[in-house]
């Protein structure tokens, strides 16, 4: 049977998607970017552009019929020249900055929040000439140089096409003025470039589409990969078991050393048990020193029958105690009096006098009834 282990059939766990964006490696186009920037710049120039054509046109004009352009004071020229910056750079403003928008946005649309400032440094691999040969002839690259040439055949067909077809009208641009001269170009470069521009951007959805598969399928994971990955982050399971059972051995170890200790052990009566101590001299309440579930309630039981601790069955306090209360803690107020109880019932067993436990925690609830968690003791 062949050996499959080198076969990635499972899909890449969070810890791999998160260590693949550390080192920068994420699904992503930059086709996308530059054909939505073309796009975006094509469709601004043909709602602002008259507007900026004629705030350039003026500012022309006022440069070359001002006074300061025939002078040689240099003060009064570089004032007039930051001035006639200004204005321009304000007229070119709402251009430049929905193509700064427009990048930001498909960029984080793409990768999200990504800052890798390490990947700013310079990479020494990278000039490196055998990887970059290798580089150079990889699928990717074999790819992306097909995808490219379609690109530029798709252009040069859109162009072909659309001055084609206003191939009359060109012809007879001769019979017009000048201002039709120019609006007609104007019109068509604009519209051959936003159909050159809606096309890339289809493509290059194609584009983004393949880079994330591409990107999913190498991110997936073989066998040997996952056992790595799981000993990297949950550590060896070996090691996790070798832990488990010296923690298991453990807490065998405080339960041999703690339960002794108890005054009483309240069951459920076989799932659950509780062990309590209470000294009246040193402790405002009771507490519990050991308690479990299932085995550790047996092993529980067997250590309090091997050392004549009474074992008193209260289903609804044992059941409260569990959930309420953590080992090393002391009871609280709402089960002051079952507990009463129970250690009066223990210490009359004992021949214990009674009279200090009552007296404490009467002390601190109200007096001792029957209450609904008591049964009858075993």
């Amino acid at each position: 049977m062949a050996d499959d282990s080198g076969e990635k059939k499972h899909e890449a766990t969070d810890f791999r998607r998160q260590k693949a964006r550390e080192d920068g490696n994420v699904a992503r186009s930059s086709d996308l970017t530059s054909a939505i920037l073309l796009l975006v710049g094509v469709v601004l120039l043909d709602t602002t552009g008259p507007a900026i054509a004629n705030s350039l046109i003026g500012l022309l004009h006022e440069v070359l019929t001002s006074e300061a352009t025939f002078k040689t004071d240099s003060r009064t020229v570089m004032i007039d020249l930051i001035r006639q910056t200004g204005q321009s750079s304000l007229a070119l403003l709402p251009l430049l900055l929905g193509m700064l928008a427009t990048s930001v946005i498909v960029h984080y649309a793409q990768v999200g929040p990504l800052w890798l400032p390490e990947k700013l440094g310079m990479d020494i691999t990278r000039i490196d000439p055998i990887q970059g040969f290798k580089r150079l002839l990889s699928i990717t690259n074999v790819t992306r140089l097909g995808f490219g040439l379609v690109k530029i055949a798709l252009v040069t067909g859109i162009l072909v096409a659309g001055v084609w077809s206003k191939w009359d009208s060109i012809l007879a641009l001769g019979t017009t003025g000048i201002g039709a001269v120019g609006g007609f170009v104007w019109e068509t470069m604009i519209e051959l470039c936003r159909n050159v521009a809606i096309a890339l951007v289809i493509l290059s959805i194609i584009d983004y589409a393949f880079q994330r598969w591409k990107y999913e399928q190498d991110l997936r994971m073989t066998d040997e990969e996952m056992r790595e990955e799981m000993k990297m982050t949950q550590g060896d399971p070996h090691t996790k078991s070798r832990r488990r059972k010296v923690q298991r051995d453990l807490a065998q170890q405080r339960l041999s050393v703690d339960v002794p200790k108890a005054d009483v052990v309240v069951t459920n009566p076989t799932e659950l048990a509780i062990a309590l101590q209470y000294d009246p001299k040193t402790m405002r309440a009771p507490i519990v020193l050991a308690k479990g579930a299932d085995l550790v309630a047996a092993k529980i039981r067997k250590i309090a029958l091997q050392h004549g601790i009474p074992i008193v069955e209260r289903k609804p306090l044992a059941q409260a105690l569990f959930r309420e209360v953590d080992v090393g803690k002391p009871i609280p107020a709402t089960e002051y009096t079952a507990v009463a109880e129970v250690l009066k019932y223990v210490y009359q067993v004992k021949g214990r006098s009674i009279q200090e436990i009552t007296e404490t925690l009467q002390s601190q609830t109200e007096p001792i009834k029957k209450d609904p968690k008591l049964g009858q003791p075993t």
